[in-house]
């Protein structure tokens, strides 16, 4: 059974940091891009950012560039992202995902594996 567990959120200050950290099992994944995104109340499922099957392309949403890093450690089959600089618009609950493809991505449809999820919450 392919599973995507998902740990690292909290609640946190405006300003503060938190480490999301995505584990997988049931198959490997380490030529699949994984991606991180992202759903508030009320809000439709964002994107958040990616990262290639190899592990040398990242990408990311606008919204959280310059704050947020994605990284992957393919041996341990996990895919992180550290969220540096948090505002209360960061809060929501978040999934990572991983899809067929090699290519970092940011449409949902394309992913095929999703977390449960683990809620971030941000504080003003």
């Amino acid at each position: 059974q392919v599973q995507l567990v998902e740990s690292g959120g909290g609640l946190v200050q405006a300003g503060g940091s938190l480490r999301l950290s995505c584990a997988a099992s049931g198959r490997t994944f380490r030529r699949n891009a994984l991606g991180w995104f992202r759903q508030a109340p009320g809000k439709e499922l964002e994107y958040v950012a990616s990262i290639n099957g190899g592990g040398g392309m990242t990408d990311y949403a606008d919204s959280v560039k310059g704050r947020f890093t994605i990284s992957r450690d393919n041996a341990k089959e996990t895919v992180d992202l550290q969220m540096n600089n948090l505002k209360p618009e960061d809060t929501a609950l978040y999934y990572c995902a991983a899809r067929a493809g090699y290519s970092t991505g940011g449409a949902s449809g394309t992913y095929d594996y999703w977390g449960q999820g683990t809620q971030v919450t941000v504080s003003s």
